[in-house]
């Protein structure tokens, strides 16, 4: 079984090679019992959050993850993807300023993503 920690890993490089946009793992055990991480990502289109919701799914169920609740918001401006110890949020472009939960959860850990992720533009 892997660990909290490898899971979120394992999705952050699965939201970048599906070209996911600044991508963020904040580590909020810390500062809340909702989850352990929160991965926040942002799809240039509709289509690409859903893209990116359904290839989430797929590694995490490849890697024996269970879900335990996918939402969606307003025609896919918003998915969240709810495993327990990780959360998953992808937004469109305007989804994410507007709920803007990396300002919601300041107080949470932003772990280095650096080696895990391509840097932008490539």
């Amino acid at each position: 079984m892997l660990s909290a920690k490898e899971v979120a890993y394992a999705v952050t490089k699965a939201l970048d090679e599906k070209k996911g946009m600044d991508i963020k793992l904040l580590r909020i055990n810390e500062v809340s019992s909702l989850a352990d991480y929160f991965l926040i990502c942002t799809g240039t289109s509709n289509t690409h959050v859903k893209t990116l919701c359904d290839y989430a799914e797929y590694t995490l169920e490849q890697l024996g993850e269970k879900l335990l609740g996918r939402e969606g918001h307003r025609g896919n401006t918003w998915e969240l993807l709810d495993y327990g110890s990780l959360v998953v949020h992808v937004f469109t472009d305007e989804a994410r300023a507007f709920y803007s939960l990396e300002r919601l959860w300041a107080d949470a850990e932003q772990v280095d993503i650096q080696d895990i992720v391509m840097p932008e533009g490539n």
